[in-house]
Order: C-alpha cells, then sequence, then structure tokens
C-alpha cells in the first residue's frame, strides 16, 4: 500500500483551527431543552417512487426489504440525508449531530429493514428520495454516509452514470468509509487483522452464508464496541440527560439485537458483493465531498484497506472536489470507526467547516 499523502487536508485543517471546537455544556444544553419537546421524527414516503417500484415489480426485491425513511421537517435551505453503517440505525448514529443537522434544514434518514436487505432496492430508494428532496425544497440534499453506507452511495453513483441519469447532490459526507470487503479483510491473508474481519472472515472470504454462530458473533462484537464507548457514563451525561442516554442506549441495543439473522446475512452479502473503487470510477461525483477518517479505525479497518487510500491522491481521482482529514480527540481516548455518538464534538468542526462552506458558496478543494 502506498504512503499516504495528506497534504490535500492540510489547507482545510488549517481552516478548522478558526473554528471553535463543540463545547459539551453547549451540546448539554440543546439536548436538555429537548426534553420537554422530545425529538419524533416521522415517517415520510416521496411523492413518487419509480424507481423502487421497478425494483419491487421486477422481483428483484421484497416488500420486507424496503428501508424506512424518517424526516424531521426544519426551514433551513439545506436538507439532509444520513445512511447509517451495518449498526445501530441512522438515527441513533447522528442523534448528538442532529441540532447542527436541523440548524441547517430538514433531517432525512433512511433506516434499513431488520428482517431483510436489498441493495439493488435501497439504491432505488436513495434515487427516488433524493429527487423528492430536490423536488420539494427547491434544493437537493446533502447525502451524509457512515461506514457501510458509504458503499450505498457508491454503488447509488456507479449506477446513476451507467444509466445516464445524474444525481443532484448538494454535497457528500463519508465518514469512516467501508465500501467493500477487502477493507475488512485481506484476501490470501494467514489472518484478519482487525475485530470485526475475524468475526466475518468465513464470509466476506467465502461465498456461502454464515452460520448463526457467526453472526451472533459478530453481534456480540458490536454490542460491546457500544458498550465500550458508553462506559464512560460522565462525558456522556455532559452531553445529554439521563432520560436521552437511557433511550439512546435502548436503540442502540435493539438495533443490534433484533437484527435478524436473514437481515445480517443480506447486510454483510452486499458489503461481499461490493467492488471497491477503482479506475472505472474516474470522477464519479463533482460534488463536494468530504471524507473523514477516525485516528483509530483498526477495529474495523484492515491496515491495507483500499478505501484508505482516500486519504491520498485517489480522492480526487474519484471525487475532484473532494478532501479529506483525520478526526483526533487530543487529550482523551481516541476517535473510533464511526464514533459519531461517542466524539461528536470532535467531527463538529469539520462537518460545520463543510456546511458553511456550501452555504457561502466558496469552492471545495483540495489543493
Amino acid at each position: 500500500m502506498p504512503a499516504l499523502n495528506l497534504a490535500p487536508a492540510r489547507s482545510f485543517i488549517a481552516a478548522l483551527s478558526d473554528t471553535p471546537p463543540a463545547r459539551p455544556f453547549r451540546t448539554w444544553w440543546r439536548h436538555a431543552g429537548q426534553t420537554l419537546r422530545p425529538p419524533r421524527p416521522r415517517s415520510y414516503q416521496p411523492r413518487t417512487t419509480p424507481a423502487q417500484d421497478a425494483v419491487l415489480h421486477a422481483g428483484l426485491a421484497g416488500p420486507h426489504q424496503v428501508a424506512t425513511i424518517l424526516h424531521e421537517p426544519r426551514r433551513g435551505p439545506q436538507p439532509t440525508l444520513v445512511l447509517g453503517g451495518f449498526v445501530p440505525d441512522a438515527t441513533e448514529q447522528v442523534l448528538l449531530l442532529r441540532p447542527h443537522l436541523l440548524h441547517q434544514g430538514t433531517l432525512y434518514s433512511l433506516n434499513y429493514p431488520r428482517h431483510g436487505f436489498s441493495p439493488a432496492l435501497l439504491v432505488a430508494q436513495f434515487e427516488d428520495l433524493v429527487q423528492d428532496i430536490t423536488r420539494r425544497h427547491g434544493q437537493p440534499p446533502v447525502v451524509l454516509a457512515v461506514s457501510f453506507g458509504c458503499a450505498l452511495v457508491i454503488n447509488a453513483l456507479r449506477h446513476a452514470r451507467a444509466t445516464g441519469r445524474p444525481l443532484p447532490l448538494a454535497g457528500q459526507i463519508f465518514v469512516s468509509p467501508v465500501i467493500a470487503a477487502a477493507d475488512i479483510v485481506t484476501p490470501g491473508a494467514a489472518k484478519p487483522a482487525t475485530l470485526l474481519g475475524r468475526a466475518l472472515a468465513t464470509f466476506l472470504l467465502g461465498d456461502g452464508n454464515p452460520t448463526p454462530g457467526a453472526v451472533e458473533k459478530a453481534r456480540s462484537l458490536f454490542l460491546r464496541m457500544f458498550e465500550a464507548g458508553a462506559q464512560n457514563k460522565n462525558a456522556l451525561l455532559a452531553l445529554m440527560t439521563p432520560a436521552r442516554l437511557q433511550s439512546l442506549h435502548h436503540n442502540v441495543v435493539a438495533s443490534i439485537r433484533h437484527l435478524s439473522l436473514a437481515g445480517a446475512c443480506e447486510r454483510v452479502r452486499a458489503l461481499r458483493d461490493n467492488a471497491p473503487l477503482g479506475p472505472a470510477d474516474a470522477a464519479l461525483s463533482p460534488a463536494p465531498t468530504l471524507v473523514l477518517f477516525a485516528e483509530k479505525e483498526d477495529a474495523v479497518l484492515d491496515p491495507a484497506a483500499p478505501c484508505r487510500d482516500l486519504l491520498g491522491p485517489a480522492l480526487t481521482h474519484h471525487f475532484p472536489a473532494g478532501r479529506a482529514a483525520l478526526v483526533h480527540h487530543r487529550p482523551g481516548p481516541p476517535v473510533q470507526h464511526a464514533s459519531l455518538i461517542f466524539h461528536a464534538a470532535n467531527f463538529l468542526p469539520p462537518l460545520r467547516l463543510f456546511y458553511r462552506e456550501l452555504k457561502t458558496g466558496k469552492t471545495l478543494h483540495a489543493e
């Protein structure tokens, strides 16, 4: 793997030094103010769903594989659409970023079904929703994808190119991207290097379904990863009320424990069948693109993960208006893979800068 070139991110990181970090008390105050009016994302249905209908009518997926769309309407000019990772649901993954995202405009979330998963249907739903948001607001959305959600957005961009129907996007944010199986397990490696790789290696490197025991092992791993972050209750209580913390814990654990065997297998199969970014993906999207890696991705991303190339020159090959940065927490426990729940304050500065530049019309590019 070539050495990483972080030169394109230097001006971006310098700009971040002028952006004040999120203050725990300020974040807590926003959430404490919501205890009388707790957030209640509402179910949403696009006016028309031609792509989704085509997939269902062709028998390529079933109704049980339809993702749930939730939205919280706001008057801001810039809507945001969130796709989460394997677990938890998108609504939980951005819970502490929610005040900032809602300040920009209406927030939409795609929550994957727990009893099935179809990448073709998800891409179709994504296409329909992006078109619907653009018509509804007169402005295309910013897409915020987390971990496995990045693979789904990449698939949607590939499909848009293949069909000659470009997706209207105001911008793209990829957090701890996972795009293909090789990002977690290196083919031919004697032993997977990551915790998640060891849990899923047999399935990701083979062509069958994981056994119930393997799924349960992966489920336990995700629970341990979440519980490890949740151990620092004093820090979390500085960010939210005890009631909100209890609700968050309940929702995240439920999204992991209630994921069915079929749903888990189909989510992992979607990643296994996905291709890493390659030469054919040149200039995949002209939209401004921000890629954020955590400083400590080792529990999930293999050291030789192809997606790590997005920290170097490969980024602008795929996304000409793209730039990347590492998200740090110093002093304190390092930022882990896709840790938007426990390190929201560390992700906020680059997100704020990204939206601010979209608003001012400043061209986003790597220098």
